[in-house]
């Protein structure tokens, strides 16, 4: 190639990438990098195969558009193609006279009553991963391909392999995306269902077995104690499933009323003092002695700081101690629960809201519960608008937090009544 030529093909590959930028999807950037491959290596034509890990072989992404349609479908096996050898040699290929070589896939030109007779390959890579090959095939005048043309294509090569990366990047956040919504759409099957199929026969055993406690002598009251117990617990597990389900799926409402923050912490406090006492922890309040109204729903935020209390009580050693504090923060209410108990380790702090979450592995772990608490203390906090968080140091204890606004957004409310 004289030095004329070569400046010619030099303006017109920085023609090029000006005109790859500017295309308005993928299809068209690969078809105006096929058409520009040919120009540039006087071919006659040009086409870019991508790797099908699922078939193991290579498949046409782009090709000239009267041979678009026929070579959709085809297979380009890796062991038996000059473009495979290309490809799984990571090496550019120049085969002067096809009809030499037993490499050449004849199917390619079956199909498309087309005659291969010479042909230039190189593959396409990104990050040391080889993902395709593009290809020109027969050059003008029956001339032999150069180590100028392999330089050509294997610069367009390059803008290439960078835009199929990024295909098929978004090829696989799109397949996880479906997989994360069909597993989120049977989780929320699942437990509608399950709540539905329990509630009957569990109200029926809590119905009975507190009707036969009252007909039974005392002696046996302790059995039939542990039968209400423990069916009641069932039944507040299914309605935190319920609960969190409902407002995944929008079909949560909150009846907003006013209510003291300070007043209701001691309230929940108070209830929670026996678990505390039976593990020797010290259960205080940080909490002015009037302020802090909001309105919300009452039963929810009590649901909320109870959770969180209880969760802390739960993961904090015999003599621990857990306090829960209350102050105002610049149009919001601002509630922490913080422990000195075993602390989050910090790659699963991101994770702890999340349904069925365990920090403990259910191999090895010593405290009970289905991991829903923190998740159910969540929903209940965002159906009011706010937000928390949680902040911890593995064997030194965690604070969790939230925020509740003053004034609470009305596009989350249902019914609205004020208690005076």
């Amino acid at each position: 190639m004289t030095l004329p030529e070569k400046a010619v093909k030099l303006e017109r590959l920085l023609a090029l990438t000006r005109e790859l930028g500017s295309a308005p999807d993928k299809e068209q950037f690969f078809q105006r990098l096929t058409i520009a491959a040919t120009e540039l290596t006087d071919s006659e034509v040009a086409s870019i195969l991508k790797f099908d890990k699922s078939s193991n072989s290579l498949r046409f992404i782009s090709a000239p558009w009267f041979h678009q349609e026929s070579l959709k479908e085809v297979i380009v096996p890796i062991d038996e193609s000059m473009a495979g050898w290309a490809f799984g040699n990571n090496k550019p290929l120049i085969i002067q006279d096809v009809a030499k070589d037993s490499r050449h896939f004849k199917a390619v030109d079956q199909i498309t009553n087309f005659t291969t007779t010479s042909l230039l390959a190189v593959p396409l890579a990104y990050q040391g991963n080889t993902i395709g090959v593009l290809e020109v095939v027969n050059k003008s005048g029956n001339a032999h391909y150069t180590e100028d043309d392999v330089t050509i294509l294997e610069i367009l090569a390059l803008y290439a392999s960078t835009t199929l990366w990024i295909s098929i990047l978004e090829a696989s956040f799109q397949s996880a995306q479906n997989n994360l919504t069909d597993l989120e759409r049977l989780k929320s099957n699942f437990i509608a269902i399950t709540s539905h199929e329990l509630r009957t026969p569990l109200g029926l055993i809590l119905g009975h077995a507190t009707f036969l406690k009252e007909m039974i002598s005392e002696e046996h009251h302790e059995p039939m104690e542990t039968i209400i117990r423990n069916a009641t617990r069932l039944k507040e597990i299914i309605e935190r499933l319920t609960d969190v389900d409902n407002y995944e799926t929008g079909m949560s409402s909150i009846r907003q009323r006013k209510l003291s923050i300070p007043r209701l912490i001691n309230k929940v406090v108070s209830s929670s003092k026996e678990m505390a006492t039976s593990k020797n922890i010290t259960l205080q309040t940080d909490i002015p002695d009037e302020g802090l109204e909001i309105e919300a729903d009452i039963n929810k935020i009590t649901v909320a700081i109870s959770n969180l209390i209880h969760n802390s009580i739960t993961f904090t050693n015999e003599g621990g101690k857990v306090l829960v504090k209350a102050e105002g923060v610049t149009g919001h209410v601002q509630v922490s629960v913080k422990d000195n108990g075993i602390g989050i380790p910090a790659d699963d702090l991101s994770y702890v809201f999340e349904r069925f979450f365990q920090v403990e592995s259910h191999l090895t772990r010593r405290h009970p519960g289905m991991g829903l608490g923190l998740s159910v203390a969540k929903t209940m906090i965002e159906l009011h608008g706010g937000r928390i968080w949680v902040e911890s140091v593995e064997g030194q204890g965690s604070t969790f937090i939230f925020l509740l606004p003053l004034k609470p957004k009305q596009k989350k409310l249902a019914k609205q009544e004020t208690i005076p």
